[in-house]
């Protein structure tokens, strides 16, 4: 069989697996838009779900709010971090790191609030039943963790400009 000319390399996967397909996208600097988007829809999707949870035990700690803020700016930050390469390595790294770190407070604020449950660690099963969701502020950390991933890898329009020189 011979190669027409004009197509692409052969690769070692076939061209339609996701491996290849991840690959490629890591190694022409796509993958960076997808991380910043993925940050502003789980910033979003995280907001929302905080606000419901948060609301239902009546904001009862003024801090239950900067989760709900921090989503909206969170999402904001990764569509500009899509759209623009600056905003990418400035904007979208400062406010990932602002939402994981608010995610590793969320977690210690719900150890705290199990801890003063009644019984605390002796009834532990119940207290992670009834109480603050103990995990969950880390989806939080994990939605910053996404952005500041995509701050580091390379832009697709980077990538290309620098493989040619």
């Amino acid at each position: 069989m011979t190669k027409a000319a004009g197509a692409p390399a052969a690769t070692s996967f076939p061209a339609t697996s996701f491996p290849a397909t991840a690959l490629e996208a890591l190694r022409t600097g796509r993958f960076q838009r997808s991380l910043a988007l993925a940050t502003a829809g789980g910033s979003l999707v995280t907001a929302a779900e905080i606000y419901l949870e948060h609301d239902r035990a009546g904001f009862g700690n003024r801090m239950m709010w900067w989760p709900v803020l921090l989503g909206p700016v969170g999402a904001a930050a990764g569509v500009a971090g899509a759209v623009d390469e600056r905003a990418a390595r400035t904007v979208l790294p400062v406010v990932s790191a602002a939402v994981a770190a608010n995610g590793v407070q969320g977690f210690w604020l719900h150890l705290r609030g199990l801890l003063e449950k009644p019984g605390g660690w002796r009834m532990a099963r119940f207290n992670l039943e009834t109480g603050p969701p103990l995990f969950a502020p880390l989806l939080m950390g994990m939605v910053g963790g996404l952005g500041l991933v995509a701050a580091v890898l390379r832009r697709e329009d980077t990538a290309l400009s620098t493989e040619g020189s």
